[in-house]
């Protein structure tokens, strides 16, 4: 089998078998097919596509090519929840010890944040002494005990995709609906859940700028968790603001708190109790109705936030800082931007918000940058606020005033600012399962 006829396959729009898969896969990971190679059959996967059966044997090709992680020594029905990234995404942090608080374990790997949009690792090391490398021994007795547990990807866990990824990256063909979908769903296949919940998010601050491509590409995914044997659902979820108040690790931690107090912004809860209803739906708990009632009392009765901080020192942080936020890590400054205009927030642009994060320290243009845990933005107006000239916008926090400028500078062209009153824009748009799509408020 030769590589040469592979890509000449595809670039003329044909369809490639099993085995073709199977090599090329293999190969890349081994190092016997080079990069100019694996580029060229991207670019023409890109062009060309891949139909349901060539991107399900892609992604299984790529889970089997590291670690299968084995859940089987967590008791229940293990649900995994994947974000495909956003801006002041801090639900893991609420949905996990709410969801284990009513008995359904959750044994969950996150990343790190890259670029505008924030990691739940960097949130959960914003808490003194928290340790997120915990070996699988380990992780499975926290689970075990505590219900919930988050920590980083195992060292082999789909490296096929880690080597795609990298070359999609630098060679244009990170969009294709087949390469985004085989990417994230090979990892919550190899992570091990019984069933996996997707969050894809759609507008300024997602990769997906409507809810038709969201729904799209949920669909495929749905489509690749269902032909897997993993019962899989996908919520189209807004991202043309940033969820909540806060951008950034320690302040993201304080707000998922708040949260799990009963005292965030409505659309904040709302996303979440959404999220953990539909985990505990995937996990038989009963009817979305009924799981949506539970989840918002585990809020009102304390039993989420208990749990949350039985995982905080389960995993070896100071969980005092939960309830006494000065125990964070303290920004060295911080500056209050005020609007110039009065009128309407009629938009935002909400990957320019990251960016500024990112400018404070809080997030990172490459893999080696530092965070600074304390960096971040409070906001004070969102989309469909009315204020007037010199009204709060936003308080932003950093270890320097040059960050601060550079941040005012970036933050200033979030807002756009106009005389008329947006339309109402809703928290979620759809709901993808095996049954087909269902639009909320529909």
């Amino acid at each position: 089998m030769r590589m040469y006829d592979i890509i000449e396959q595809k670039r003329n729009g044909g369809v490639l078998t099993d085995d073709q898969i199977d090599f090329f896969v293999n190969g890349y990971v081994a190092g016997s097919i080079p990069d100019y190679q694996a580029s060229a059959l991207l670019m023409a996967i890109f062009y060309e596509g891949m139909n349901a059966r060539e991107t399900a044997r892609l992604t299984m090709d790529m889970a089997r090519s590291g670690d299968m992680v084995d859940l089987s020594a967590i008791r229940g029905v293990k649900v995994d929840k994947h974000s495909t990234g956003g801006v002041g995404d801090k639900t893991t942090l609420v949905i996990a010890p709410l969801v284990a608080s009513l008995g359904v374990p959750v044994a969950k790997m996150s990343g790190r944040g890259l670029g505008h949009t924030g990691g739940t690792l960097d949130k959960l090391e914003s808490i003194p002494g928290l340790s997120v490398d915990v070996d699988m021994e380990r992780f499975f007795r926290i689970v075990n005990e505590v219900g919930c547990a988050v920590i980083g990807q195992t060292g082999n866990l789909v490296p096929a995709d880690k080597k795609l990824y990298a070359l999609r990256d630098v060679t244009a063909t990170v969009d294709s609906l087949p390469l985004i979908a085989s990417s994230i769903m090979s990892k919550k296949i190899a992570s091990g859940a019984d069933a996996i919940l997707l969050d894809v998010k759609c507008g300024s601050g997602a990769f997906m700028k409507t809810s038709e491509d969201a729904v799209a590409l949920a669909q495929c995914m749905v489509d690749l968790g269902e032909e897997v044997g993993r019962t899989t659902v996908a919520l189209i979820t807004d991202m043309g603001r940033p969820l909540g108040r806060a951008i950034g690790n320690s302040l993201e931690v304080m707000e998922a708190c708040d949260v799990l107090k009963g005292t965030a912004s409505e659309d904040l809860t709302e996303t979440c109790v959404e999220l953990a209803a539909n985990m505990l739906f995937l996990a038989g708990v009963g009817s979305l109705e009924k799981c949506r009632e539970t989840a918002r009392t585990q809020i009102s009765n304390g039993q989420g936030f208990q749990k949350l901080h039985e995982m905080v020192a389960a995993q070896g942080g100071d969980a005092r800082v939960l309830d006494d936020y000065a125990l964070f890590a303290q920004p060295a400054c911080s500056r209050e931007v005020r609007s110039v205009d009065g009128g309407w927030v009629f938009a935002m642009d909400t990957e320019r918000c990251g960016i500024a994060s990112v400018a404070l320290g809080a997030g990172r243009a490459t893999k080696e940058d530092a965070i600074d845990p304390a960096a971040g933005i409070v906001l004070a107006a969102k989309t469909g606020a009315r204020i007037a000239s010199g009204d709060l916008m936003a308080t932003l926090y950093a270890n320097s005033e040059e960050r601060l400028d550079e941040a005012e500078r970036i933050l200033r062209g979030v807002y756009d600012i106009r005389d008329e009153q947006p339309e109402p824009v809703p928290h979620f748009f759809a709901r993808v399962s095996r049954e087909g799509v269902g639009r909320f408020g529909a």
